[in-house]
């Protein structure tokens, strides 16, 4: 009999049905024809933490902490007095090692990328499981993917690759992710700072943004629009020059007014053909959907994840935005399962069958995964939010197959004395792709933000054009963009592009920090930590996140260029190009360095009163940013700092303690999301509530 082990329960159950499942086990599903399929809960096992070596608290003379080797635990909770096993992953490991013991050889169908194969590999280590193994390498969980997945098993070597890089890359996250943490939080005498390979300079490019916004200073500068008619048509031409004084500004606008007329100095029109997009990747898709809906990286992946374990989409994880040759055959079905819709029926009708345009094809540039597409199986019972996600998928694969938007753009030079005004404009020859969604102009993404989608009359040098109107325009200089999760996604993507060296530019100029698959999560847990916040639709630091920016911003630590670096040397060590121990090494070498950097730190204290325990009358309370204890274990008096969102400050605690009573807090949120104001009282029973105003 052969084991097959899946991720998740969803997807056992798909192969379950696909297969005709026999009977139905506590944690497994049998087959009469020869197979048994359980499942894992995500990551079962995980590195084992520095108590699994002994060393507990932190200790400077333990660091840096170096295991050699690294030891595989069983997933663990947070608890009060620590970490303890997780019942439910010890139960479901019990289940695999029984399957295991039964079977004779795997079949491995975890999501076929670095964590699934990551998440197969660790069981598999752990249980000292010596039995073959067979991989299940699937884009999507229909039938056909699945039943042609069964056919084209793959050696589990054919893999190895995969694995060494995801245990390289777990290695590298835990040696840098806890020695710095602990280095940062011994330097700020116990208060607990986290610090992360890929979440510390994630968090450098959120501050290095808003502070360059916040220390930006508006300037005025003025320029002169002149108004002009020719062959019936209206139009407006702009000074190439910024006057930074109005006066000096308006003396060239009387001059212009009293001469009445420009001439035409250059003409220069020509044919433009914009390319149609490619399919998603998952970053483009998290942008887009950002963009367009407000969605965070993390609801998309979420939301996109649950389309795919229902079969309506690919496998979403990819970093690809083209297909390969041999799935170029299937994507006319594709266009017919829409064509069956109303909504695009319309659409399909503007594409011709045997002339979509194969720009998305490129076996050289398909990750593990192929681009984002729909599937054969039409789609029903959506939220709200998948509807959106998956329409999206489908009107950007319509576009994809349509031809290039084709722009005829003017530029034209007008002179009046000698200052010089642009007239700019364009028309649409062909409307190609942007027939899809009819959207004839995107000055947001477009090349040319001064573009205008209009069409201007014919120029020959040396014209004459009357002005009708003068007018002065009042401008202000506009400081950078705070980031929204969109903008944050893109500088993650390319941050190989930011090196002020461009020989380094160039080579890593594809190379981002994080994965496609990651970058979510690392933006989730900056905002765990309370290192940034959400303010409408931007990310801000807190005053805790610049706190740590501040201190490690000359650190290695926060360094964007080496975590780029390591990202290629993960993809080298995936394609068996270089082997994963110099790269071990390195990370090695450089935890030693960030650990003795941050140990040396100084970091000043806030300002903590002596408060008493409320409650035993007897000790002074420990004071730390997420929580207010008494030391006493028999008295145990615990109060959480932040209540409905908000942080008491030290003044509030002050407050609380001494008189029961804070002063009004503001902007708290409700569990319906609700604001709301209360004072926050202590009550005779060491217990908080809120009192309102």
């Amino acid at each position: 009999m052969k084991a097959i082990i899946a991720e998740k329960p969803s997807v056992a159950r798909e192969i379950a049905q696909l297969l005709g499942a026999h009977e139905k086990k506590e944690g497994y599903l049998l087959f009469g024809n020869g197979y048994c399929v359980t499942w894992a809960l995500g990551h079962l096992i995980a590195l084992g933490m520095p108590e699994d070596y002994g060393i507990r608290g932190f200790n400077k003379a333990s660091l840096p902490i170096f295991p050699n080797p690294f030891i595989l635990t069983l997933k663990k909770l947070k608890k009060p007095n620590g970490y303890e096993p997780d019942p439910s992953a010890l139960k479901q490991l019990n289940i695999i090692k029984q399957v295991i013991s039964q079977c004779s050889s795997i079949i491995v169908a975890t999501d076929a990328g670095r964590e699934g194969e990551l998440i197969f590999r660790y069981i598999y280590q752990y249980l000292n499981c010596q039995k073959p193994f067979e991989r299940l390498w699937i884009s999507s969980l229909t039938e056909k993917a699945i039943e042609d997945g069964f056919k084209n098993l793959q050696p589990g070597d054919a893999f190895d690759g995969l694995y060494q890089a995801a245990k390289a890359r777990s290695e590298a996250d835990w040696l840098v992710g806890i020695n710095a943490t602990q280095a940062l939080t011994i330097a700020g005498n116990q208060d607990f700072y986290s610090l992360g390979r890929v979440q510390t300079p994630t968090l450098a490019l959120i501050c290095q943004r808003f502070l360059q916004h916040q220390n930006f200073t508006k300037q005025k500068y003025f320029q002169i629009q002149l108004s002009h008619r020719k062959e019936y048509t209206d139009f407006t031409s702009l000074s190439l020059l910024q006057w930074e004084e109005k006066k000096q500004a308006e003396q060239i606008q009387k001059s212009i007014d009293r001469e009445g007329r420009a001439f035409v100095e250059d003409v220069s029109i020509t044919t433009v053909k914009e390319q149609s997009p490619l399919l998603f990747d998952l970053t483009e898709l998290q942008k887009e959907a950002n963009r367009k809906l407000g969605l965070s990286a993390d609801e998309v992946l979420k939301v996109a994840q649950s389309l795919y374990e229902k079969k309506f989409i690919t496998y979403p994880r990819t970093g690809s935005k083209y297909i390969p040759e041999d799935l170029w055959p299937e994507i006319p079905e594709l266009v017919r399962i829409l064509n069956t819709s109303n909504q695009f029926k319309p659409l399909i009708s503007t594409l011709k069958f045997g002339n979509f345009n194969k720009r998305i094809v490129n076996d050289l540039k398909v990750t593990d995964h192929h681009g984002l597409l729909i599937t054969t199986k039409v789609p029903s019972a959506l939220t709200a939010t998948e509807k959106a996600i998956y329409e999206m998928i489908a009107y950007r694969l319509l576009e994809s197959l349509s031809h290039a938007c084709t722009k005829q753009v003017s530029h034209i030079m007008i002179k009046v004395h000698h200052y010089e005004f642009q007239i700019r404009g364009s028309k649409i020859l062909e409307k190609g792709w942007r027939t899809i969604k009819g959207i004839l102009s995107d000055n947001e993404n477009s090349n040319n933000k001064n573009e205008v989608l209009t069409e201007l009359p014919e120029f020959k040098i040396g014209d004459e054009l009357k002005i009708s109107k003068t007018e002065l325009l009042e401008k202000v200089t506009q400081p950078p963009r705070l980031f929204t999760e969109a903008d944050l996604l893109s500088a993650m993507e390319n941050a190989g592009r930011s090196m002020e060296n461009k020989e380094e530019q160039k080579s890593l100029s594809n190379i981002g920090i994080g994965t496609p698959a990651t970058r979510a999560s690392i933006i989730e847990t900056l905002l765990s930590r309370n290192y940034i916040i959400r303010k409408n639709k931007t990310l801000h630091p807190t005053d805790k996140g610049l706190q740590v920016y501040d201190l490690v911003k000359d650190k290695k630590i926060a360094n964007v260029q080496m975590t780029t670096e390591w990202e290629i040397a993960l993809a080298e060590i995936e394609k068996g190009e270089i082997d994963s121990t110099q790269f071990m090494n390195d990370i090695q070498h450089y935890t030693a360095e960030i650990t003795s950097e941050l140990l040396s730190l100084h970091i000043p204290q806030e300002n903590i009163p002596q408060l008493k325990c409320p409650k035993c009358q007897q000790h002074h309370l420990i004071i730390k940013e997420k929580i207010v204890k008494c030391p006493d274990e028999q008295c145990s008096w615990t109060l959480f700092r932040t209540i409905c969102g908000v942080q008491l400050s030290i003044k509030d605690l002050t407050l609380l303690l001494t008189q029961h009573k804070t002063s009004l807090i503001k902007d708290m949120k409700s569990k319906n999301g609700k604001k709301f104001n209360a004072f926050i009282v202590l009550k005779d029973d060491w217990q908080t509530v809120f009192e309102f105003k």
